[in-house]
Formats: structure tokens, C-alpha cells, sequence
């Protein structure tokens, strides 16, 4: 077992200078126990990506494992846009596509230059109709809401789509993560996810997992790709959201999700940046 593995720090997501999810990604996971690797997660206290042979390399080029601090998640959308994006500086992902194995299934990296994009399914969506937990949780109520459902759904992990009236009150917001816990357990959701629109093409929102080791996320690809499913429920849809997170934290963010060009899924991406090596 490797006692040093080489850490990459990158910034996913960043609209501007301190914004981004940090993310150490490491590019050769061989050998690492899930309790090393979960280890890693809590030491830099932000989610983490692990690369690894695939384990049916007839259908996959790599698998990749994610944690956090508290436990192993099945799919990271920013880990995965980080991890693919660094095997392609490192010159070990160098065709049109790579294929990867998650605990929720296969995905695809696609890329064009540097620029990559990372597939999910389309999801599904359908409204909450005990949202009471929710509510207070997040210590709202109903005249908060925009006059839509809130809704779980999901692409790879549920989130709670909480649509707020006015951004604001979104900025406002200081759940306990207690209560967010308990409101997402009762509920079968990973977090809360409240967004208020800004037009059409542009929501802002703030993740509030139910059980990671902090209390909020800067940027959560996952519940961006599950944002656009609840909304496409919703007939509600643009062919390109833009998602504004971590405004309230200081930490902006912007994530990108389109349908895909072929019609079978979604697409999520967004800036990569280098931010250092442990």
C-alpha cells in the first residue's frame, strides 16, 4: 500500500478569484483502503477523488471512487470533471472520450481541447408532498416559496429542490445541520438543495448535505444535474442552465448542465483550475 500517494489540489468550478470546490484528486489510487482514502477525505476536509484501474476494462478505462470526510458517496460531480480534466494535463486520457466506472453506474468524460464535460443520466424528478421537515429545517415557510413543488430528485443522488421566491432569502439562510440532517433522513435525500431562478437560463442555489462533515458546499455538480431534471419536470428547462453556487460562503461557483446533443442524458461542466500538490 502506498503510504505517500501523490495529491493533486484543483478548484472546480470557480466564477471568480477564492470561488471553485476544492477537490485533491488522486491520480493513482492502487493500493489505497477505503479507510485510507476516507482518511484523505477528512484530512483535507473536502470531498475527494481516487482513480483506479477499472474493474471491467472491456467497458470502462478507469474507476474512480469518491468520499468525504464522513463516508464514501457513490457519484461526485466535481471530482469527476476534476479527475477526468487531470488525466487529460497528464497526458493519460488523450482520445475524444473516457469511460468510467462509478458505485451509480458508468459515466463518460467527453472532451473537446482542455475543455471536458461529464455525462449523467436525465433523472427523475417528483414532488415532495410532506415538505414540512424541509421547511423548518431551513427555517422558511411556504410564503418563501416560489409557486412550484418542492421536489426530490435525482441523477446519481436525491437532492431536496427548494424553490425560494427571491434570492435574498436564499442568501439568508442558516440551517442547523441537525435539523438538515434529520429533515433529509426522514425524506431518503443526501441534501437540500434551495435555488431561486434569475431568468430562464440562470438559478442560484446552496447545497446543504445531510451527512458529509461540513455543513455546506461551494458547488455540487450532482444536485446542479438533478436541479435541471426537477425543473424539466417542471416543463421548466432551458437547453443550457446556469447554476450560481456558494455566493453566500464567499466561495462563487458556476456549473453549466445541457441536455445532450444526441438526446440521451445530461451534460455537466465547468472550469478546472490548478490549485496545488500535497
Amino acid at each position: 500500500m502506498p503510504t505517500h500517494p501523490e495529491i493533486i489540489l484543483l478548484t472546480i468550478f470557480p466564477a471568480a478569484p477564492g470561488g471553485g470546490n476544492l477537490a485533491p484528486i488522486i491520480p493513482d489510487a492502487t493500493g489505497l483502503s477505503a479507510e485510507a482514502m476516507r482518511a484523505i477525505a477528512a484530512q483535507h476536509g473536502h470531498e475527494s477523488g481516487f482513480v483506479l484501474p477499472p474493474e471491467d476494462p472491456a467497458s470502462a478505462d478507469r474507476r474512480f471512487r469518491f468520499f468525504v470526510p464522513e463516508h464514501e458517496m457513490e457519484m461526485c460531480g466535481h471530482a469527476t470533471l476534476g479527475a477526468a480534466w487531470l488525466l487529460r494535463q497528464r497526458g493519460e486520457a488523450q482520445g475524444a472520450m473516457l469511460r468510467i466506472e462509478t458505485l451509480s453506474g458508468p459515466v463518460r468524460a467527453l472532451f473537446d481541447g482542455d475543455g471536458v464535460e461529464v455525462t449523467q443520466p436525465e433523472g427523475q424528478a417528483e414532488p415532495l408532498l410532506d415538505r414540512e421537515q424541509v421547511l423548518a429545517a431551513l427555517d422558511i415557510d411556504t410564503s418563501d416559496l416560489a409557486d412550484v413543488p418542492v421536489q426530490n430528485a435525482a441523477t446519481s443522488r436525491v437532492k431536496t429542490l427548494v424553490p425560494l421566491r427571491d434570492l435574498a432569502r436564499l442568501h439568508a439562510l442558516a440551517p442547523n445541520p441537525d435539523a438538515v440532517r434529520a429533515a433529509c433522513e426522514a425524506i431518503g435525500s443526501t441534501g437540500l438543495y434551495p435555488y431561486a431562478l434569475a431568468g430562464a437560463a440562470t438559478a442560484h442555489a446552496r447545497q446543504f448535505p445531510r451527512n458529509s462533515g461540513y455543513p455546506e458546499d461551494a458547488a455540487t455538480g450532482i444536485a446542479a444535474t438533478a436541479l435541471y431534471a426537477g425543473l424539466r419536470a417542471l416543463a421548466a428547462a432551458p437547453p443550457r442552465l446556469v447554476v450560481r453556487q456558494g455566493e453566500a460562503m464567499g466561495r462563487p461557483s458556476e456549473m453549466l448542465v445541457r441536455r445532450d446533443p444526441q438526446g440521451v442524458g445530461l451534460r455537466l461542466s465547468g472550469r478546472v483550475e490548478f490549485a496545488g500538490r500535497h
